[in-house]
């Protein structure tokens, strides 16, 4: 027999059909056999490789499968190939003749992606650059781009090293480019998934590869651990696996997400992240496994929602958004298998959750709304209504939730529904506030024009201004764009703050003891409610407009503000407690669907 293709195999149904289509279409006329070599698959890899008539072998880490393939294998030739590959036309014909009219004893092929775009055929591109130019060094290999060997020759250095973890491709192209001669095929061309490249990101991926290609120049080995890489049955994968995804409308949600996300990384969890927005570009900054998706933005005017162009705005793109988003977590699900979702106020893992049939804990502030009994004033029905109907689309039927609050009133669900402290950023406990000169002015948007008239209205205060994203001073306020270190320094030396009525920013105000004169974006019932309980605990002021009266009353009330602050706000010196809570809450979860 001329050839043996060799595939490792792990829940590789979603691409196997591909490559072993592409391994049928060839018009290849000698003798050759297909050797599926599985790592035990939970999905119907097994059932798909026998309707191709393959040969199965058992599996495990890719070296391991590929020997074992070997070993069984009755073609003169060995093609090592991976399950999300797919050959070109012709690709065996010409790949075989250059082989031996080149008269080599190993090669790899260049590579082309499946899927199209600048970023992936520019980075292909590169690749195989960079594969061609190291090949005139020493014999490399990244990634099992098919590589083409006589059996005898893999026999002869004993086949993959099974102790390596990573880089056993290059280890073994390496050794038998020794006793022969390796090149970098020229003609043959196969086409790979970009799936890693969308997991991982471009940058992680690109510093894996640059690291472990160093390393493997000057002889030396790499480990998974090393690379923090994972393949589907290594032992990272034992790790109980999170989907977190968060609303990305401002950066409340990102900024506590965060805080959350480095905990649970710390815990040992597996994550992978989607938020859209201005959360995507915060926790991209910060962490690794972020994945943007598109999310629902509201449309403000004059400090107030705007329902109807909201409505409009969001609806023109839900049908494509729906599609993307879907796709892009339904693919990832797949492959990423995680055993829960947590969502922050995201619409679409609730979607997904109810998809794959995996369980979902929602933790956020906006539950408050639906799952509590509380009164408000009757002018507010309307916005309740329409805020809560909100809610209760965006997250149905979540096995547990947890509401992040600083006022509790009593819960309809004591059995499936907790408070637990608000997260603040450790940046924040670590501040030593004191009572300085200036008012720290904090806006969810630009768009509260008569706020910034009154300001200028009273040029013996000095203002400083976080929301409508400049750096500029204007006589008695000074404009800041956002940058967490500055506004850590603003924010412990505020005399008292001017805000809407945004969760976090209220939360860490009081963290801090500063008096808060809250006035919420109209038509936004969770920051009505917000303030409403500010002003009802007796922690600052609460109104639907500002002017100098109100302003002026607010001022001169400070003092006691900061007392009833100190006296009866429950402070903490950590999220330790909250934290501790969502540990126990995800175990029982998931100890509950097992």
């Amino acid at each position: 027999m001329k050839l043996s293709i060799i595939i490792p195999t792990y829940n590789e149904e979603e691409y196997l059909p591909n490559i072993l289509e592409s391994i049928k279409r060839q018009n290849f006329k000698e003798d050759f056999e297909v050797i599926i070599a599985d790592a035990n698959s939970t999905d119907k890899t097994k059932e798909i490789a026998e309707s191709y008539n393959c040969k199965i072998v058992p599996g495990g880490l890719p070296g391991i499968g590929r020997n074992n393939g070997a070993k069984v294998a009755k073609g003169e030739l060995l093609l090592f190939l991976d399950s999300d590959s797919v050959l070109t036309n012709d690709y065996l014909n010409l790949a075989i003749k250059e082989f031996e009219e080149r008269n080599l004893g190993i090669a790899i092929t260049q590579i082309v992606p499946l899927e199209k775009g600048f970023i992936n055929e520019i980075t292909h591109e590169i690749a195989n650059y960079m594969t061609k130019q190291i090949s005139h060094i020493k014999p490399h290999g990244a990634g099992c781009y098919g590589i083409l060997t006589y059996k005898s020759l893999h026999e002869k250095v004993n086949g993959f090293d099974e102790t390596l973890d990573f880089g056993e491709d290059t280890d073994y192209i390496e050794r038998i480019g020794k006793i022969s001669r390796f090149k970098v095929l020229d003609k043959p061309k196969l086409l790979i998934s970009t799936r890693r490249l969308e997991e991982e990101g471009l940058k992680n991926i690109t510093i894996k590869y640059a690291k472990s290609t160093a390393k493997q120049m000057v002889g030396k080995k790499v480990t998974l651990d090393e690379l923090d890489y994972s393949f589907e049955h290594s032992k990272s994968q034992k790790k109980k696996r999170i989907f977190y995804s968060l609303c990305g409308e401002g950066l409340g949600h990102a900024i506590r997400s965060g805080v959350v996300i480095k905990y649970l990384i710390d815990q040992g969890y597996d994550l992978i992240v989607f938020a859209s927005d201005r959360a995507y570009q915060y926790l991209n900054s910060k962490f690794d496994n972020i994945y943007e998706i598109t999310g629902f933005n509201t449309v403000y005017e004059n400090n107030s929602v705007r329902n109807k162009k909201t409505f409009v705005y969001n609806m023109k793109d839900v049908p494509s958004d729906l599609k993307n988003n879907m796709n892009k977590m339904y693919k990832l699900a797949k492959k990423f298998k995680p055993d829960l979702i947590i969502s922050d106020f995201e619409f679409y893992a609730n979607l997904l959750s109810h998809i794959i049939h995996v369980p979902l804990i929602s933790i956020d502030n906006m539950h408050v709304l639906t799952e509590a009994e509380y009164d408000s004033p009757r002018k507010y029905s309307k916005d309740r209504l329409f805020s809560e109907a909100v809610v209760h689309a965006f997250i149905q039927g979540a096995d547990k939730t947890l509401i992040y609050s600083y006022f509790f009133p009593p819960l309809k669900d004591e059995e499936n529904t907790r408070y637990v402290d608000p997260i603040i950023r450790d940046e924040i406990y670590k501040l030593k506030p004191r009572n300085g000169d200036h008012i720290l002015v904090y806006q969810t948007s630009d768009s509260n024009k008569k706020l910034i008239r009154l300001l200028k209205n009273n040029p013996e205060k000095q203002f400083i201004v976080y929301g409508f994203h400049k750096d500029e001073r204007d006589n008695n306020i000074l404009y800041r764009a956002f940058n967490e270190e500055q506004l850590y320094n603003d924010f412990k030396d505020a005399h008292c703050v001017i805000t809407n009525g945004g969760f976090s920013f209220i939360t860490e105000a009081l963290q801090l003891g500063k008096p808060i004169l809250s006035i919420p974006v109209k038509k936004q019932f969770e920051q009505i409610l917000n303030a409403i309980y500010i002003q009802k605990l007796g922690y600052g002021e609460h109104h639907d407009t500002i002017n100098q009266r109100i302003l002026d009353n607010f001022l001169d009330n400070v003092p006691e503000y900061k007392k009833n602050i100190r006296e009866n706000y429950r402070r903490h010196i950590d999220n330790s407690e909250t934290l501790n809570v969502l540990k126990e809450t995800i175990e029982e979860v998931l100890n509950k669907s097992e």
